[in-house]
């Protein structure tokens, strides 16, 4: 298998895809490729890859607000809403981090690429992705109002700091700076199903991580022991 980057080349039997923004455009190549080399089509006449990766990554942007230093001292620890078993977004809520400092956020907006981390970042082969993709028609026809209420959010700073307000009534307006943003990359079912767990596929030499549904757990050591774990038994590898 050749895998080649804008810098270098490299070569290996196996492949682990943990490509986040861009797993599922990596894993569609990669599983193509495979599949053209042993000449495998499904029954339906098209690429064997085509059923095994069945998900489409679609980019949401979570933006968030840093509470003042002063005001720093109101939260305590981390401060979460119930979530809404709807959706695999928690909603906006306070983060102390190991800096000292407060995040609020993330709202969740659709980004208009997939490494749109501002509103004017806009990648048309990424957008006409997203908007063609009948998993997202689904999404945006299930829950279009919320999205209407995200997006206000996003440009209303007043709106962000009364959902704050649900969370710590004594949160101001003013206690708000902006913050940095980041980029989930959610996958999506043909279906319009927004997945909540882990989407890792398996393919004759290669493994593609599709789905980490946090943050926190792309950084689990216990989770990378699994995928090795996955790689040593399915490419018969050994200690």
């Amino acid at each position: 298998m050749i895998v080649q980057t804008n810098r270098e080349e490299f070569r290996s039997r196996h492949l682990i895809n943990c490509g986040g923004l861009f797993s599922d455009r990596i894993a569609r190549m990669a599983s193509a490729r495979e599949a053209s080399a042993s000449g495998e089509t499904s029954e339906r006449g098209v690429s064997a890859s085509d059923d095994v990766i069945d998900v489409q990554i679609v980019p949401f942007r979570g933006e968030y607000y840093k509470v003042a230093p002063e005001r720093g001292s109101l939260i305590k620890g981390l401060i979460y809403p119930v979530p809404d078993p709807r959706f695999p977004f928690l909603g906006v809520h306070f983060t102390r981090s190991i800096h000292g400092y407060v995040e609020a956020g993330p709202n969740a907006v659709l980004a208009f690429a997939r490494e749109g981390y501002r509103w004017t970042d806009i990648n048309l082969r990424d957008l006409r992705e997203t908007l063609s993709f009948s998993g997202f028609h689904a999404v945006a026809k299930k829950y279009w109002k919320m999205g209407l209420e995200e997006n206000y959010r996003s440009l209303s700073k007043r709106a962000f700091t009364k959902a704050l307000q649900r969370l710590l009534p004594s949160i101001t307006i003013d206690d708000l700076t902006p913050g940095g943003s980041g980029v989930r990359a959610q996958a999506v079912a043909p279906d319009g199903a927004l997945l909540d767990d882990f989407v890792i596929k398996q393919t004759d030499r290669a493994i593609h991580v599709l789905n980490a549904p946090s943050p926190g757990a792309t950084a689990s050591l216990a989770i990378g022991e699994r995928i090795v774990a996955t790689a040593m038994q399915a490419f018969s590898l050994h200690d």
